[in-house]
């Protein structure tokens, strides 16, 4: 979550930032508010990306079923959690601003003595929780695994077998606490997601009872009540995917429903679960009229949830605009959920989080004021000029000046340094 901030202008500004503050300043756009605000949004960055979603429960664990894949076999990608943190403090050098972590459950740190998900706890995450406070990192956000599992294949909470069900019910259950536990030790609230991937490939002809199933076993998730300082549960709905292309039992509706009538849970909106054609920006205002809270997946999908690198489209873009129009940024956590394994996967880490920041700085540049100043006097011409005016004005270097003042790459300089990482480290696995 974040709260609007303000900093001061640093003296040692460049000239081109100079004239790209006062054409913003002609429009009444406060430059030195955004980059404020945008210094106090963190990304929370997703550690599936590093190692395409296999996880440290055994050697070289793969991804399997859950209608989702990594596609791509580019080398170098981290094989112990080592490598991964040691992929991630790469990351975390190239990116401007303080950031938080997003882990699974599969990436616990057994130290040579795994258990089942169901009887996972925080003592098996005390190490990534060690790591985050030495990088000072903002916080660390949970999902539970509800996938590659054997008791996952054909469904998990809305399984008619009550075995199964229970197994999983006990995982998101500890889940909730593990997450618990790292917002008491990291001091920021903790988002602990579920999601699932129930569903099914062709045709079915009760769909009702699986989503009965779903709800019973999702209160029996939340019962335990936890500090809500600490921590906010979340779900996650998906439209469709591999082996989910009929039916999902976790729908959009069933989730938003669910939500809404409990009232403390945050509602999950995945840019990459819905169909091409569908405007995740246009659900925020809806979704946030009654949800407590939104928890933001920023993706990219093409044609499917194919879960490409986040770029600053023109959907990114709009989500971003939403968010800050709305004055929502307060009551939104936001987290990248992609996984492409066929470029390096660091500098598709790097790139996907700064395009999600290049989007936010766009949409806090708008000249909100002199725009809604427009729209409600009914001069809707004035509007579009207005629209047209700020999209021309240059970004570049805004965004070059908020990388200077965190000591970043600006430009395509990280490109280098993951070039000169790729050779030396990488190339070596």
């Amino acid at each position: 979550m974040s709260s609007p901030a303000r900093s001061k202008k640093p003296a040692s500004a460049s000239a081109a930032f100079a004239a790209a503050r006062d054409a913003y300043a002609a429009l009444g756009v406060d430059v030195e508010a955004a980059l404020a605000t945008l210094a106090a949004t963190p990304i929370s960055l997703h550690c599936w990306q590093g190692d395409d979603v296999g996880g440290f429960e055994k050697a070289d664990a793969t991804l399997s079923g859950g209608g989702i894949q990594a596609t791509g076999n580019y080398p170098g990608k981290a094989r112990t959690l080592d490598q991964l943190r040691q992929d991630l403090d790469l990351v975390l050098k190239l990116l401007p601003g303080r950031h938080r972590l997003h882990l699974h459950a599969i990436y616990a740190d057994f130290a040579g003595k795994p258990v089942d998900r169901d009887a996972i706890e925080p003592k098996h995450f005390a190490s990534w929780v060690d790591w985050a406070q030495d990088r000072k990192l903002h916080g660390l956000d949970f999902n539970p695994s509800n996938f590659s599992h054997p008791k996952s294949a054909e469904a998990t909470l809305s399984h008619p077998d009550k075995a199964i069900r229970d197994f999983w019910i006990a995982h998101c259950a500890a889940s909730r606490r593990i997450g618990a536990h790292f917002g008491k030790k990291m001091g920021t609230r903790t988002v602990t997601n579920v999601w699932i991937p129930d569903g099914s490939k062709d045709t079915p002809f009760d769909r009702a009872a699986p989503r009965a199933r779903l709800a019973d076993s999702l209160d029996q998730v939340f019962a335990e009540k936890l500090n809500a300082k600490h921590h906010l549960d979340a779900v996650e709905s998906k439209l469709f995917g591999i082996g989910a292309e009929s039916y999902t039992v976790g729908s959009h509706e069933f989730y938003l429903g669910y939500a809404l009538k409990r009232g403390d849970v945050a509602y999950c909106l995945d840019a990459g679960h819905f169909h091409p054609t569908e405007s995740l920006a246009d659900k925020i205002s809806s979704v946030l009229q009654f949800a407590p809270a939104l928890l933001l997946h920023v993706s990219r999908g093409v044609r499917w949830d194919s879960d490409h690198v986040v770029t600053a489209d023109d959907p990114t873009r709009a989500i971003f605009e939403e968010l800050v129009r709305g004055g929502f940024l307060g009551r939104t956590a936001i987290g990248l959920d992609y996984f492409d394994a066929s470029i390096n996967r660091i500098a598709a880490w790097v790139i996907g989080t700064r395009a999600a920041q290049k989007s936010l700085l766009s949409a806090l540049l708008e000249p909100a004021a002199q725009l809604r100043a427009a729209e409600k006097s009914g001069n809707h011409a004035l509007r579009l000029a207005l629209f047209e005016e700020s999209r021309a004005l240059p970004l570049g270097p805004i965004w070059d000046e908020f990388c200077r003042r965190h000591e970043t790459p600006a430009g395509l300089g990280f490109m280098t340094e993951i070039a000169a990482y790729e050779k030396t480290v990488l190339a070596k696995r």
